[in-house]
């Protein structure tokens, strides 16, 4: 049996299985359901006014304390202050408690929020920040200084952000290259773990039924492994470019309904942006900068780096599963696969964000158990082509080393019943 046989067999009962067809193709709608559902959540979240009563006998902060779209403040001081608690209690998110003491710096430490309720870090912000700015004044006042003066002289100054090619840019732009990047990265995670998974389970399931006896007769072990990670692995290439293409559809469609336009009739001229922007206009600016992006190199890494990652991670799980005779017994070894992933995932999240460019998030980049995800999230950022394809060189350099490695174990696991392997005979294995 040739090698092209066993990756068309492995393709072929990957691609017809009912569930790869369904979650195919209705992976984009759930997303994009999701997608809505989240914003129609947050729009309802975001109606919501939240009432919030307020004890101030001495009426230091009473003025301070203005009710809004999201808050709405109702004074209760007239009230005893049990009985305010207690319609607080029953009608309202909270009680504000301001007591009354004799020097109001007192109350830099002693303004409560009481409610039964952990309250939103939001609101405990603003109460803070009417205190400070309340108190603030009072001292700048006993010291004889004008606080309206200071006021008037502050500014809010606005940097603004651009390349020397003169590209102009801004600064929430580099929030959405985090997500970007970090979608593609999570992505790469999520197809490593969920096909890594098949190609373990597929040769359980022959090891169980003793097909694999018959299998090993007329090819070799080596081909055999090599076969399931090919053919799954284009089975997964296939569901992505599947995902792309109905993805672009359904970005298409949304543009159109929301009237946005792509390439060069999309661009927006300084004088919209300066003068200000309408909701659809400001979309547009939106997606004009996302089309500045390096689509093309991304989508191109995301396809090399995905095959690289998920050659590497499978062959280490079609090793335990020829290791092991049924999923229970591969749960100890599956650990020591799923940190360097979520490791890659946190370490790119945290300094990518901060230092795309930085040590840390180069070295992790080019350590190909991390690589995969960590440089996806830099790619956003513009990443120097020699990091790419040094990154690319090491990823498959070390993949064909593991994979002499992992043929070690699968030959030798393969045929072995009865017996829940160890580490320490995982490791007699290698030198057979």
């Amino acid at each position: 049996m040739s090698l092209s046989l066993i990756i068309k067999r492995e393709f072929n009962a990957k691609v017809r299985n009912k569930s790869f067809i369904v979650m195919t193709f209705l992976s984009p709608i759930l997303f994009v359901a999701m997608g809505a559902l989240v914003g129609y959540l947050a729009s309802v979240n975001g109606d919501e006014v939240e009432k919030i009563a307020l004890y101030d006998p001495a009426g230091v902060f009473t003025k301070d304390f203005k009710s809004d779209k999201k808050t709405a403040f109702t004074d209760l001081s007239k009230l005893p202050l049990d009985k305010a608690k207690k319609e607080a209690a029953e009608n309202y998110e909270g009680l504000i408690f301001v007591p009354n003491v004799a020097d109001s710096k007192e109350l830099v430490n002693k303004v409560e929020y009481i409610s039964n309720d952990s309250p939103s870090m939001e609101l405990v912000d603003k109460i803070e920040d009417v205190v400070n700015d309340n108190l603030t004044k009072q001292n700048l006042v006993k010291a004889n200084i004008d606080y309206k003066a200071i006021d008037a002289a502050k500014t809010k100054a606005e940097v603004k952000l651009s390349k020397f090619s003169g590209e102009k840019s801004f600064k929430w732009f580099n929030y959405l290259k985090v997500f970007i990047g970090f979608g593609f990265g999570y992505l790469i995670m999520m197809f490593i773990i969920i096909y890594g998974n098949m190609v373990m389970r597929s040769v359980i399931e022959e090891k169980t039924n003793r097909i694999i006896e018959i299998i090993i007769s007329s090819v070799k072990p080596f081909k055999l492994m090599m076969g399931k990670i090919i053919g799954t692995s284009l089975a997964g290439i296939l569901q992505f470019l599947i995902w792309a293409v109905l993805g672009g559809i359904l970005l298409t469609v949304a543009m159109g309904f929301f009237g946005l336009k792509m390439g060069a009739a999309s661009a927006v001229s300084p004088d919209m942006i300066a003068a200000g922007t309408s909701k659809t206009e400001e979309m547009q600016v939106y997606i004009t900068e996302i089309l500045t992006l390096p689509w093309a190199t991304m989508l191109l890494s995301f396809l090399i780096f995905f095959i690289g990652g998920f050659f590497l991670y499978s062959s280490i799980y079609a090793s335990i599963g020829a290791a092991v005779d049924s999923e229970t017994d591969s749960q100890q070894f599956l650990l020591p696969i799923i940190l360097p992933l979520m490791l890659g995932v946190y370490v790119g999240f945290f300094t990518v964000m901060n230092d795309p460019h930085g040590t840390v998030a180069t070295v992790f980049s080019m350590i190909p158990l991390t690589s995969p995800i960590v440089m996806m999230m830099r790619l956003p950022f513009g990443v120097p082509l020699w990091q790419i394809a040094l990154s690319m060189a090491i990823l498959f350099a070390t993949f064909f080393g593991v994979v002499w490695f992992a043929a070690k174990i699968y030959r030798i696991g393969i045929l072995m019943y009865g017996k829940k392997p160890t580490y320490k005979e995982i490791y007699k294995w290698l030198k057979y």
